[in-house]
């Protein structure tokens, strides 16, 4: 097995490594804005391929040299990672993406002078529908909100309220979770959101969902939770802002409630917003913006979800099926 042939000079500095490393997650966090999960997932790659590399070499951690890596150890990391810990192939190009970009850092750092992933590629990943719920399901999912409307208690007012937003809005859990009460505008009718890399865009609000928002702020200010323009919009019955898990389980209950089958999470809600709107004959650019792609290509992957719908009404319904 390949081993790393570490430099012991007196100039290097073995904690070098973990220098780089807070220094990289700083450049992410406040000049290219990622979000703090992304930031979160990059240190946690970077951190767990530095200590294989090191564990493999027989050292400790802190002695890894970062000038070392060849492109041959990318290779083997990636097998270790497939054959050892069971990842897929979309698994692990999120990893290469983090140590893509952190050497690419590196490189501009002067800390190291050659570009070891210039011959490693993507794995080729099967593509995957995304996952939806039919009109039908929304529908009763929908009915089951309006009934909750009028005064209940807080804590249903933004379990509906979060439902509502995910899926009148086609926005991210991140973004979600970063809504300010300020975000509106003074007539509810327009949110601002705050997307990858800081990137704001502008959404429409329905006249429902922004009477929804309307009550809910007044229920807060009602039960004596301070509301200003940097108020987060969602709160518990605490004015506290609600953790990421908890809206993932809120958002579980409900579409359980509706008898919505297969996965259910926040992001199924997001590509069902996209998924109608193209149904509905909206214009693919305008659905990019909405959902805040940078890329058409991104989007497009919705155009297959309506064509697996014709596929499916076609054998239904053709006389010669």
């Amino acid at each position: 097995m390949y081993r790393f042939e570490v430099e012991a000079t007196a100039s290097y500095n073995h904690l070098f490594v973990f220098y780089m490393i807070d220094a990289f997650v700083t450049y992410i966090q406040a000049e290219r804005r990622y979000s703090a999960l992304t930031v979160r997932n990059y240190r946690r790659d970077i951190e767990a391929f530095a200590e294989w590399c090191a564990s493999r070499s027989g050292i400790d951690v802190a002695e890894f040299d970062l000038r070392c890596v060849k492109s041959d150890d990318i290779r083997e990391w990636i097998i270790y990672r497939m054959e050892s810990k069971q990842l897929g192939a979309a698994s692990v190009n999120r990893e290469l993406s983090s140590l893509r970009s952190f050497y690419k850092y590196l490189r501009r750092q002067k800390i190291v002078s050659t570009d070891i992933f210039k011959k490693i590629t993507a794995l080729r990943t099967a593509r995957k529908l995304p996952t939806f719920v039919p009109e039908s399901r929304m529908e009763t999912l929908l009915d089951n909100i309006r009934e909750k409307s009028g005064r209940v208690e807080l804590r249903e007012q933004v379990n509906r309220l979060i439902i509502a937003l995910f899926y009148g809005c086609g926005i991210r859990l991140a973004e979600l979770q970063g809504i300010r009460i300020g975000d509106f505008s003074a007539d509810i009718m327009n949110l601002t959101i705050r997307g990858k890399g800081d990137k704001e865009r502008m959404i429409p609000v329905l006249p429902e969902l922004a009477s929804r928002v309307m009550t809910f702020v007044e229920q807060l200010r009602s039960e004596g939770i301070a509301v200003t323009a940097t108020t987060p919009l969602i709160v518990n019955d605490s004015g506290k802002p609600i953790s990421r898990s908890t809206i993932q389980r809120i958002v579980k209950a409900e579409l359980a409630g509706a008898d919505v089958q297969g996965k259910k999470s926040p992001h199924v809600l997001r590509h069902t917003f996209a998924t109608h709107l193209l149904n509905k004959e909206a214009d693919m650019r305008d659905i990019q913006e909405l959902l805040g792609h940078s890329s058409l290509k991104t989007t497009q992957c919705y155009t297959h979800n309506s064509i697996a719908q014709l596929q499916e009404v076609y054998k239904r319904a053709h006389p010669h099926k």
